[in-house]
């Protein structure tokens, strides 16, 4: 069905990676690629005056080893880390590397994401390819 997917993913419980990849997997052509991306938020510079380069290193470093630790939980996956705010970074990812496909989990939707929405919400409304959300 699709032959280049990219398969967001969060380090915490309320998203299950499990459940992306096996959908990635279900919606793939025998001859897709598949990259698993994870989104490091830009942190604010007044911020970043007062975090030691070595911190900010340690945990870029740290996301690093975690993305590439998951990326093998589906087959042939291509980790990527970028920077930048989620939903606009995702998109821009996608629209910039003509993925056809994006699979994304998203947590249930609650009051707050009526104001100020989810990421997967922002990459459903923004996104040029075909998006999978997960639940």
């Amino acid at each position: 069905m699709y032959k280049k997917i990219l398969v967001p993913i969060l380090f915490d419980e309320g998203h299950d990676t499990k459940a992306s990849y096996a959908a990635a997997q279900a919606l793939a052509d025998k001859d897709a690629t598949f990259t698993v991306l994870h989104v490091m938020e830009t942190v604010p510079n007044y911020v970043m005056l007062e975090i030691p380069s070595e911190v900010m290193e340690k945990t870029r470093e740290e996301a690093q080893n975690q993305l590439v630790k998951s990326a093998k939980g589906l087959p042939n996956a291509q980790p990527v880390l970028i920077g930048g705010s989620s939903g606009r970074a995702i998109v821009d990812y996608a629209n910039d590397n003509n993925y056809d496909c994006i699979v994304i989990a998203s947590h249930k939707m609650g009051f707050a994401d009526i104001f100020l929405g989810s990421t997967a919400a922002k990459v459903v409304r923004h996104a040029k390819c075909s998006v999978h959300v997960i639940r």
